[in-house]
């Protein structure tokens, strides 16, 4: 039985998901889900563990779970439905062969039981798991998926603040920024892709040589002196290079901003949002982390959130001097405001300014991404489940041929083929919207239908999309009908996503430093050359980014009236809105 599965081997080997034409499950909409369930794992950061990303970011509740919802994939039949519960499989329920053949929930939590301390005891308890954004939906493709969204992040900073998004404008200019885990580790790549330089901070080694060797690094600097001459020497040559720094960020950037030095753009994406885990405080090693992180937790915590708040501090310190600051969806002005409390108490004028003083740090989606969500458009992907890069070829041809109106969609392929490292069964991340991301879908399963496509296509999309998230400090802040922790929206695309039959819907909320401020939804579905198919997918994938647009229209964005109003930017995507007058429907 092992050989089905590497999963059912229960971590005691590396583990790679399966590629090629065979079909193990019953079904491909099956053989899919299992393959990526394989493939998060396979370029995990822990997979011995099952974490897939951001620390504790699980892909199953504990082995034994892990192992009998892969079984449970290989013998599932498309009439049937595996509902799975934060980690683990419930069962099977009979329901018919255009439902999702996978629901999965993670740590949903009525209000007054989400708290951090009551997941960390839940979790130590294995009762329940944080399942990321996309880890335990098994929808992560490592760096790469996160890659698209980083340079389309950066772009807009470009644009916005540099005259432009092309190296032109960029040259010479730099970023100083920290982390390189599954997330972070984007940033330098997307960044040289720009023509922008980097100084990227890293506590763990492991991590540095990871991506190092991706090719995602050009120099590995010990101390900030050599890092800071490896940068200038490049700039002075007009070069673009990525430097990374085994060090704290903490200490690194107090250090860079008493220096007198200002970057052009300055931002961080460590795991900060999970002060136990995710960030090491100033004074430990990672051993002694470890260490006290098993005996005196709140410590750690504490410590944490003091190391955060000195961070914070000197990226608003470097704003002043001039340089672009924003959070970059991590939850770190959330954990320096919380870092107040840890502190002497102070007047309540006092704590609201230095509150303030916070959050004058903008947020990477208010700041800059909202315009492409209020019109649908965001983190698309789609992976050839054979394994095979000649598919991703043909597909990547596709894509850039289909959408003539938006040049920067071939633009983004053409850059992703040459600057993209691969990890896993070969994927592509791309920012489509409504419309966009149904004819695309749509064309691949005849592709494969016709056999000019090996085996056929998982789509997917980050959790983080234009309908699918909740969060009122990353993807919801700042809404303009005071929405920001409205979670109506990605529990209404969950069922969406299920009525229109998509074939994987998960349902996540927060844990640890996400406690309480985050509600998300998931969504696959294969292409299996099936006519069937074909209408599943331009049922759901309209559905679902069609729902983001109706979401930013309800909340008053002209540039989501407008796309209703048209019916998607290039495709007429069918989608009714209901304005509240006559005025915004002619937005």
């Amino acid at each position: 039985m092992t050989a089905l599965s590497p999963i059912l081997a229960r971590g005691a080997e590396p583990l790679r998901a399966h590629r090629g034409t065979e079909l193990r499950a019953r079904s491909w909409r099956a053989e899919g889900l299992l393959r990526m369930f394989e493939n998060v794992l396979e370029v995990g950061e822990r997979p011995q563990d099952l974490v897939v990303y951001a620390a504790i970011g699980k892909a199953a509740r504990d082995w034994d779970a892990a192992a009998r919802i892969a079984t449970a994939l290989l013998e599932l039949d498309v009439a049937d439905t595996l509902v799975l519960q934060s980690g683990i499989p419930v069962g099977t329920l009979p329901t018919h062969d255009g439902a999702p053949l996978v629901l999965s929930a993670v740590n949903n939590t009525v209000g007054n039981w989400a708290t951090a301390d009551r997941f960390y005891d839940r979790f130590a308890a294995g009762q329940t798991i944080w399942g990321g954004l996309t880890a335990a939906a098994w929808q992560y493709i490592g760096r790469q998926g996160v890659l698209a969204g980083t340079y389309e992040l950066l772009g807009a900073v470009a644009a916005r603040h540099f005259g432009g998004r092309t190296p032109e404008h960029l040259r010479g200019r730099w970023m100083l920024t920290a982390g390189m885990g599954g997330m972070g580790s984007s940033q330098p790549i997307s960044a040289a892709i720009l023509g922008l330089s980097s100084l990227t901070v890293e506590a763990d080694p492991v991590k540095i040589e990871r991506l190092r060797s991706a090719g995602g690094l050009d120099v590995v600097a010990e101390d900030l002196e050599s890092a800071l001459a490896a940068l200038h020497h490049a700039l002075d040559a007009g070069e673009v290079i990525a430097v990374g720094l085994l060090g704290n960020a903490a200490e690194t950037f107090p250090a860079v901003a008493e220096r007198g030095l200002v970057p052009d753009v300055v931002t961080d994406q460590t795991a900060a949002h999970d002060v136990r885990f995710g960030y090491l405080p100033v004074g430990y090693s990672l051993e002694s982390w470890a260490a006290t992180r098993e005996s005196d937790p709140q410590r750690v915590e504490r410590d944490a959130r003091a190391s955060i708040a000195r961070q914070v501090e000197a990226m608003l310190a470097l704003a002043r001097a001039g340089a672009v600051v924003f959070e970059n969806g991590n939850n770190l002005r959330v954990q320096a405001i919380a870092s107040l409390d840890d502190t002497v108490p102070v007047g309540r004028e006092s704590r609201e300014s230095a509150e303030r003083r916070i959050l004058s740090i903008p947020g990477f989606m208010e700041g800059y991404l909202r315009p492409l969500f209020a019109r649908g458009i965001g983190p698309f992907r789609w992976v050839a489940l054979s394994g095979d890069a000649r598919d991703l070829d043909r597909i990547d041809a596709e894509v850039s041929a289909l959408f003539p109106q938006r040049p920067e969609i071939a633009a983004w392929i053409a850059l992703a083929r040459q600057h993209v490292p691969e990890q896993g069964l070969p994927a592509r991340s791309c920012w489509l919207g409504l419309g966009e991301r149904s004819a695309i879908a749509v064309r691949v399963n005849e592709l494969v239908a016709s056999g000019e496509l090996t085996a056929p296509v998982l789509f997917s999309r980050d959790h983080l999309d234009s309908a699918g998230m909740t969060h009122p400090r990353i993807g919801t802040e700042g809404m303009r009908d005071r929405s920001d922790g409205v979670t109506d929206w990605p529990l209404l695309d969950a069922m969406v996503l299920s009525a229109t039959g998509a074939d994987l819907v998960a349902i996540h909320s927060g844990g640890g430093g996400y406690a309480g401020w985050m509600q998300s939804t998931g969504v696959s579905i294969v292409a299996d050359g099936a006519a069937s198919t074909a209408q599943r997918l331009t049922r759901a994938l309209d559905g679902d980014s069609g729902l983001g647009v109706l979401r930013h229209a309800q909340a008053g964005y002209p540039e989501a009236a407008a796309s209703a109003a048209a019916g998607g930017e290039t495709c007429q995507a069918p989608v009714a809105w209901f304005g509240r007058n006559e005025g915004e429907r002619d937005a």
